[in-house]
């Protein structure tokens, strides 16, 4: 059964100019993108889509760092869409990341990990109404 999930390519790795090579080894693993947009977040905009985590001392860097420049949002489909993105990307620190993931390729450290997936079903739901309409 197909599912959907968000991805996003994050400011870093935006900036390396690496929003190809992530695109193709999206499509290499058989995702399917179905929207897709390039963005600038606001700082509330960025606030706003990472209200969960309001309390923790990183909120602040972080939507500083997702507010910084400009970022790759996708809707992306397939069987089991979630886990195998997560899959992917790799442990959110690049330096636990396993060999070929995305993030162990593109990123610098957890702050600045050139990738963001959802984490479970009702997240990629909001996460995904976050950013697509309708």
């Amino acid at each position: 059964m197909s599912e959907k999930t968000l991805a996003i390519i994050k400011p870093d790795a935006v900036k390396k100019g690496v929003i190809g090579k992530i695109i193709s080894r999206i499509e290499d693993e058989k995702f399917k993108i179905t929207a897709m947009r390039l963005a600038k977040l606001t700082k509330d905009e960025a606030k706003g889509f990472y209200i969960v985590h309001n309390d923790k001392p990183f909120y602040g860097p972080l939507t500083d760092f997702m507010s910084s420049g400009p970022i790759v949002l996708m809707r992306l489909e397939r069987e089991d869409a979630i886990a195998h993105w997560r899959k992917i990307m790799g442990a959110t620190d690049p330096a636990k990341a396993e060999p070929g993931t995305l993030r162990r390729l593109y990123g610098s450290s957890i702050e600045n990990n050139a990738t963001h997936g959802s984490d479970a079903p009702e997240t990629a739901a909001w996460e995904l109404a976050y950013f697509f309409k309708g």
